[in-house]
């Protein structure tokens, strides 16, 4: 492709100095993956600066480069933008034919549950015989193929997201659905993504170690809605914000009026809203913050041992809507996973997508990876695997479990905090661990090079102030393996064990390196040992210090 051609899809350039007929053979910002006729992008990282790694991505044979810094003298074009990111990103959609136009895309975001309820929309498109693209952090479905993605990703980097979506465009998708974290949006991973829905799940504390501020956070969570009122010069055929094309999707926001995220996010425009709540009291509000809006509320809720059973109440406002109420079933549990659902049939009504299709995609969606997972064994008491690894989502799960246990029995809960991240977490989680279990082990989710014992112990500290006894109702053992033995083996019968924090992921960090784990592997071997099974531990992990590595466990 032709730099000029390239180059013609940035919004914003500061400088260009010699872009000439120069064929570009790719684009990448790791200098260590230039090749001849490369276009190289720097910017300004979070833990190096590209502009250092220029010269090498000359040598390689890199025939022009983008930056941030104002450069002379280079023996190839420079193009000085503002933002070093977010030009990649334009560059990536240009390079790949701007894919997001030929397809409608939903973009999901939030704290919690946007995983989930990606995966329900995507079930009740394929209900509907849409052809339905997926990009999660458990996954990415691509017409018949699935990728795992299972490791510490989140939103993929800007390169991967449109080589993805032209794939997907490639395979005759009709509707993608792409989970688009704080981080990918407040590093421009998804810019250049013609979205025509955008999703909010919740916005809690989370992130606060990149962000800094719960309001920043919420503010690259509000970029998502932004960027629905984006213009793009295309063609007349095509879906984009802006243009009014007849059969063209409206640009809509899909708002969560339950969370404290609501007032915010609804003063962005959009052209069309959908509100969803459980909260009923809070219907009113939303109509009158949100002209043109529909209104989803959850109602008739029950309760059973197969799931939950109830109605989405549709108020349509302003609007004429055929459909009034909606009769579901999921197997799903928790009124977390209720709210998802509300979201999901919200993007699904944004899309068109007709009442029957979305019941049979609700009742379709049976779970997914490393969310409320269960592992039997055969013993005589629940066990469960769960990704809630904040302070909200903790506070969900076990909120969701406790009906499971039975009367007499305990709620066990395994669980750690992150290091190098958010540390207000640590005693957050430890407070939500003290309200809702009847037993705590707190232990590794990722120390990386921060002390481990110091780690939890800032959790430790949270459950002593709030009454609890250390060797009584909690205790913290480092080895994640061997806090799963404790606790299994503490498991009496009608009791609840639940692991919380990893998921669907596939390894833990101590120091910079990944090391091999899976929750599941860890829990299953912990009660075949119970049951007098015995094998060596799936997983050989360091204890971590400020040190370094102690032992292997």
């Amino acid at each position: 492709m032709w730099l000029y051609d390239l180059l013609a899809g940035l919004p914003r350039v500061i400088a260009v100095s010699d872009a000439h007929r120069i064929t570009i053979s790719h684009i990448t910002s790791d200098s260590r993956q230039v090749a001849p006729g490369a276009l190289f992008v720097a910017y300004r990282g979070i833990s190096a600066d590209l502009h250092r790694f220029i010269p090498d991505a000359i040598a390689r044979g890199a025939v022009a480069v983008v930056g941030e810094q104002p450069l002379t003298g280079l023996p190839v074009p420079y193009v000085q933008v503002p933002d070093g990111r977010e030009a990649l990103a334009w560059l990536s959609a240009a390079w790949y034919g701007q894919p997001s136009r030929s397809m409608a895309l939903v973009g999901i975001t939030g704290t919690d549950g946007k995983t989930t309820t990606a995966n329900i929309l995507y079930c009740i498109l394929r209900a509907a015989g849409k052809r339905a693209g997926l990009i999660s952090t458990v996954n990415a479905v691509i017409g018949d193929r699935t990728y795992d993605t299972g490791l510490h990703t989140t939103t993929p980097d800007a390169p991967d997201v449109q080589r993805y979506l032209a794939q997907m465009r490639d395979a005759g998708t009709e509707v993608a659905v792409l989970e688009a974290t704080s981080h990918g949006l407040a590093q421009h991973r998804v810019t250049g993504c013609a979205f025509d829905v955008a999703v909010v799940t919740n916005v809690t504390h989370e992130h606060l170690d990149f962000h800094g501020t719960y309001e920043a956070y919420r503010d690259a969570k509000a970029l998502l809605f932004r960027s629905l009122t984006q213009t793009f010069e295309v063609s007349e055929t095509s879906k984009v914000s802006g243009s009014k094309i007849p059969g063209r999707l409206p640009k809509t926001a899909v708002l969560n009026r339950d969370d404290s995220s609501f007032e915010f996010l609804a003063a962005i425009p959009a052209e069309r809203v959908i509100t969803y709540g459980i909260a009923d009291s809070k219907t009113q509000n939303a109509k009158r913050k949100t002209q043109n809006a529909l209104a989803l509320t959850a109602a008739a809720i029950h309760h059973t041992p197969a799931g939950v059973e109830f109605d989405i109440q549709i108020a349509a406002g302003n609007l004429q809507s055929a459909i009034h109420n909606l009769q579901l079933h999921t197997s799903l549990v928790g009124a977390f996973n209720i709210s998802n659902i509300l979201a999901a049939v919200g993007a699904a009504l944004a899309l068109g997508i007709e009442p029957a299709a979305i019941q049979a995609g609700v009742r379709a969606m049976a779970g997914v990876l490393g969310r409320m997972e269960r592992i039997d064994r055969g013993q005589s008491f629940t066990a469960i695997v769960d990704f809630a690894h904040t302070p909200n989502a903790l506070a969900r799960a076990l909120e969701a479990v406790r009906p499971s246990v039975a009367p007499g029995g305990r709620l066990i809960v395994v669980f750690g905090s992150a290091g190098l991240r958010d540390r207000e977490k640590r005693r957050l989680m430890g407070a939500e661990a003290a309200r809702g279990a009847d037993y705590t082990v707190i232990t590794a989710e990722d120390p990386r090079t921060e002390d481990l014992a110091a780690i939890m112990a800032e959790s430790a500290a949270a459950l002593t102030a709030a009454g609890r006894v250390e060797g009584q109702d909690f205790v913290c053992v480092a080895d994640r393996q061997a806090a799963l033995l404790h606790a299994v083996r503490l498991a009496q019968p009608g009791d609840v064990v639940i692991a919380c924090g990893k998921g669907h992921e596939q390894s833990m960090c101590f120091g910079a390196t990944e090391h091999p784990w899976r929750d599941q592997d860890a829990f299953a071997w912990a009660l075949d040992t119970l049951r007098g099974v015995a094998s060596p531990p799936p997983f050989v992990l360091p204890t971590w210090t400020v040190d370094g590595p102690t032992s292997n466990l």
